[in-house]
């Protein structure tokens, strides 16, 4: 958020709020990156830096994000462009694409990058301002290439602005290490909104600390020197942003119940924190129980299937199946997991025996793979477990999204687990994800708490 404010006279100020969001906007850099935490406002800083620029008739600027369904998000960029770009008498355009035009016919547009090859579509364009939302999600490629758009014959000086959250295993976390304490992870307070300058041959770059220091690298064809391009990184979080703070209080709330790596990411604002084994799951997290508590409210069995028995010389997936039930208070009870090797026709043989143990009051979730052996295959079980209620879905996501809504739960003490022979095997398998050489175990938990979350995600495939 930013600060906008009426006048007496029925006029608008637009500002910057103290602080980093000022600091972005006052950046002389060439590219210059705001990230880190949740909530520190860097949407609409990014959304207030071509406003500068709209008294320029032929001042264009594009706003990028992975694809169109974030641009259109509720409380994304075309979203919160609405609440902003009105008070300038923007007009709107939402097709063929979205976009405002300003008054003296200056305009900002907002486009997706889906694909690497969506990048061609931008050939011989000219963007005087391209500003990247959520970097950390475009690849490098991307990013690399749309630098070379980025011209300007406006007399406006070609520039990129982007925010991000932070990613580990993104390239970006290499591009702005020198900004980020390599022990720790967060930004250093120190290095915020310093200049660097970089030149970058092939897929080299070279870094200084000022232009002067890369004048001796040379273009080969015309033994000029090779224009450095300054960067800075500025770092934002939650508390930086005061009018969020006040009109949301909950919001940190929000932050702080989240599992233990996001946590650290979007609120902390940590660019090493990885899922490595024992932050996503602990044993100690759940309490173990004698008898299910009374007033189960609902049951769901969560299936990974896999069709491989287990030989000398191979280590295959299991099949796995999680039962999870939750309370009326709403707490939530692991209440059977088993796995095994099986063939085909043997994993037909434990899905039918459990749905019978679990009884026709438990849920079936099956995941759906694509492609037609996929369906072929879920339309067998389904056929099979005539009389249950059974749901299938694509799975969706990578592995860790889909555990860490049941890995937050666990976390606040939220989660138990009925005493039982699997137990151990269980709680290793998810004490160990995602290092471990096999995710069966977690997959099927992450299944069932999901389906039980959220039935409708599910297509409803039997119900008698």
């Amino acid at each position: 958020m930013a600060g906008v404010e009426a006048g007496a006279v029925a006029q608008t100020v637009i500002r910057p709020q103290p602080g980093p969001q000022t600091t972005f906007l006052s950046s002389p850099a060439d590219i210059a990156i705001y990230g880190g935490a949740a909530g520190g406002g860097k949407t609409w800083a990014l959304l207030m830096e071509p406003l500068r620029h709209v008294s320029n008739s032929d001042f264009g600027a594009v706003f990028f994000r992975r694809n169109l369904t974030q641009v259109r998000n509720e409380g994304g960029l075309w979203d919160e462009s609405e609440k902003l770009y009105p008070h300038l008498n923007a007009a709107p355009r939402s097709a063929p694409d979205l976009s405002w035009t300003f008054p003296s016919g200056a305009g900002v547009a907002f486009a997706h990058l889906e694909h690497d090859k969506t990048i061609y579509n931008w050939q011989g364009s000219q963007i005087p301002l391209i500003c990247f939302d959520e970097l950390t999600h475009f690849s490098a490629k991307q990013f690399w290439y749309m630098l070379s758009r980025n011209r300007s014959m406006c007399g406006v000086r070609p520039y990129v602005r982007a925010t991000c959250n932070p990613d580990a295993d993104s390239w970006v976390a290499e591009f702005i290490s020198w900004w980020i304490d390599p022990e720790t992870g967060f930004a250093i307070a120190d290095r915020a909104g310093v200049l660097r300058w970089f030149i970058r041959i092939g897929d080299t770059i070279i870094w200084a600390n000022s232009p002067e220091e890369l004048a001796h690298h040379t273009n080969p064809l015309t033994g000029e020197p090779i224009p450095p391009k300054s960067v800075t990184f500025i770092p934002a979080k939650l508390s930086d942003n005061a009018l969020l703070m006040a009109a949301d209080p909950g919001y940190l709330a929000n932050l702080m119940a989240q599992p233990t790596v996001e946590r650290e990411r979007l609120l902390g604002g940590n660019w090493k924190i990885r899922p490595a084994a024992g932050l996503l799951f602990k044993r100690g997290w759940c309490e173990v129980v004698d008898i299910v508590p009374a007033k189960v409210v609902r049951w769901m069995r969560g299936w990974d299937l896999a069709g491989t028995p287990k030989i000398e010389g191979n280590d295959p997936d299991a099949t796995a199946g999680t039962k999870i039930g939750i309370l009326s208070d709403g707490r939530y009870i692991v209440g059977h997991h088993t796995s095994d090797w099986l063939s085909p026709s043997g994993v037909e043989t434990l899905i039918k025996n459990t749905a019978s143990d679990d009884g026709r009051e438990a849920h079936i979730s099956l995941p759906q793979d694509p492609g037609q052996a996929g369906k072929s295959q879920v339309q067998n079980l389904t056929k099979m477990l005539s009389g249950y209620v059974v749901r299938s879905s694509p799975e969706s996501g990578d592995k860790v999204t889909r555990f860490s809504p049941f890995s937050a739960q666990a976390e606040a003490g939220n989660v138990l687990v009925l005493r039982g022979s699997w137990n151990e095997k269980w709680f290793s398998a998810l004490e160990a994800f995602p290092e471990a050489a096999h995710d069966d175990d977690a997959d099927s938990t992450s299944r069932a708490f999901n389906a039980l979350l959220d039935r409708s995600r599910f297509t409803l495939a039997n119900v008698s």
